[in-house]
């Protein structure tokens, strides 16, 4: 996370005052060196929380755990995920020798009678779990070592009917302290939660705010809200406010601890999905892969300042550029949550739309709601606005049908390498490399383990050019339903930039200035 690399970053920079320890000449000195590029260098630790996954009888769980090879990375190393129900639940997971050769037991199907979930594999190899019905709970999850750079877990959850019915995903999130959710909603026919996952061993306190077309909604309800150690909790959004919204900016502002943070969106019509975290405000945003077939596309923005932001809509197409007609720019109320019905915007091509300020830039974050098929056969999904692809990205759970991987290059044209990992139950790895085009879109052809069995992973890698924003979308099994997910593809957080250094202690003996 942003926090986390400046922290680390600010704790390199005071090393160096203390001893002395970088590769910069002391003062005074002539022919000064010039210091190193910073190197790359796989994580060692890595942290996901995922939260509980359904309240329908009718829910079916699938948790895919993927870790990509990674150069450079340790040798060994182990993966678990705890169920949160307690703090002390049940694993989910366990790593290491064992875990790789399977000789833990047998699995759960809930984790919730002390058998793993699942057994996350060696670097390279998916594995899979599930689990049934409305009491699965939240998962917090620690990966070590070789198990560690770019650990990512999918959470897929299929409820055959009610409200919220369909297809929902996510990927399991990095504890934070400070999320924002736009495209959440307090109105009729909507039920929106959201899940709140703490994965330490101390109470962590939150305070939700919300925002509507007018402004904050007032509400003492979410302030000081309290998340047990190692525990989950969700909160109905209409029990937070007393007004009905249609568009409502969730805020989850962290005052101590920190937490894994998703809402659940469930629509009484169109089914339901997880909205994820946006990207952090920002005065240009990205937010790719909207589906080609989309019948509805619903845009929502909230700027944080206080400040008005007015935005540059661009769909970035196959062929290039476009300005949606009579949507060229939208005017967005400092503190206020504004929404815009774009229709069928994607016109049956791939999409991503591109906001870009027209003026003096103010930090926005934004969300799309998206509808897919017609009539009593329609199935909704969010996609947040996204932090680019970077060095590497993955995701999880991939079918040989139903997986589409959309790559965008808002800008400058950019070469990506595309990776499918071997299947969960057999197949080999594939690779292609995709050029995509300066302001295009393109609905890559994912390459497909040869012998595949079971599913698998796909790693996106930035190879040259301009930065490329990526997304992901399944759809179920069942071609005569439309129901989909879909999960953007930020930096996979694998490794972290690490200065160049060495010791020089002259610096310490220089005579002051």
């Amino acid at each position: 996370m942003k926090r986390t690399t400046l922290s680390l970053f600010a704790g390199a920079a005071a090393l160096a005052a203390v001893t002395g320890f970088a590769a910069v000449s002391a003062p005074g000195d002539t022919g000064a060196e010039t210091a190193e590029p910073a190197a790359r260098l796989p994580v060692e630790r890595t942290s996901l929380l995922c939260p509980a996954p359904s309240a329908s009888d009718l829910a079916e769980t699938t948790y895919t755990s993927f870790t990509p090879v990674t150069e450079g990375a340790e040798e060994k190393g182990t993966a678990t995920l705890t169920a949160a129900a307690d703090g002390a639940g049940a694993e989910a997971g366990k790593g290491g020798e064992d875990a790789e050769s399977g000789k833990d037991g047998e699995e759960s199907k809930d984790g919730k009678d002390g058998k793993p979930v699942l057994r996350p594999g060696a670097p390279g190899t998916p594995v899979t779990g599930t689990a049934s019905g409305a009491d699965a709970p939240a998962l917090t999850g620690t990966a070590e070592g070789s198990h560690a750079p770019g650990w990512t877990v999918q959470q897929t959850t299929e409820v055959a009917a009610g409200t919220g019915r369909g297809l929902l995903g996510l990927n399991c999130t990095a504890p934070d302290t400070e999320f924002w959710f736009p495209g959440a909603s307090t109105a009729s026919g909507r039920t929106d939660y959201v899940h709140l996952t703490n994965p330490d061993d101390s109470a962590a306190v939150v305070d939700i705010e919300l925002y509507g077309k007018d402004g904050v909604l007032k509400s003492t309800v979410g302030e000081g809200v309290t998340v047990p150690p190692g525990g989950g909790e969700s909160l109905l959004l209409s029990t937070l406010t007393d007004v009905e919204q249609t568009d409502v900016t969730v805020h989850v502002n962290v005052r101590s601890g920190r937490l894994g943070a998703a809402v659940q969106a469930l629509d009484d019509k169109t089914g339901g999905d997880w909205l994820t975290a946006a990207a952090d405000p920002a005065g240009e945003l990205v937010v790719p892969g909207i589906p080609a077939d989309a019948t509805s596309v619903r845009l929502m923005l909230f700027t944080p300042g206080g400040s008005d932001a007015d935005l540059k809509v661009r769909l970035a197409s196959p062929s290039g550029a476009i300005t949606p007609a009579g949507h060229e720019t939208v005017h967005v109320k400092a503190g206020m949550t504004t929404g815009v019905d774009l229709g069928e915007v994607t016109r049956g091509e791939a999409g991503s739309l591109v906001l870009t300020p027209t003026s003096g830039s103010v930090p926005v974050v934004a969300a799309v709601r998206v509808v897919r098929g017609k009539g009593g056969e329609q199935e909704s999904a969010f996609i947040p606005a996204s932090d680019p692809v970077g060095a590497r990205a993955t995701a999880a759970e991939n079918r040989a049908k139903g997986t589409t991987l959309s790559v965008t290059a808002p800008d400058r044209t950019a070469k990506v390498e595309v990776t499918a990992s071997a299947g969960t139950e057999g197949g080999t790895t594939a690779t292609k490399t995709f050029t995509i085009e300066g302001g295009t879109t393109q609905n890559v052809e994912v390459p497909v383990p040869a012998g595949l069995k079971g599913t698998y992973a796909l790693t996106v890698e930035t190879v040259s050019g301009g930065p490329v924003y990526a997304a992901r979308t399944l759809t179920g099994e069942d071609e005569d339903v439309a129901s989909f997910t879909v999960q953007p593809l930020p930096d996979d957080r694998g490794t972290v930039s690490v200065p160049k250094a060495e010791q020089n202690l002259s610096v310490l003996q220089q005579p002051p200035a």
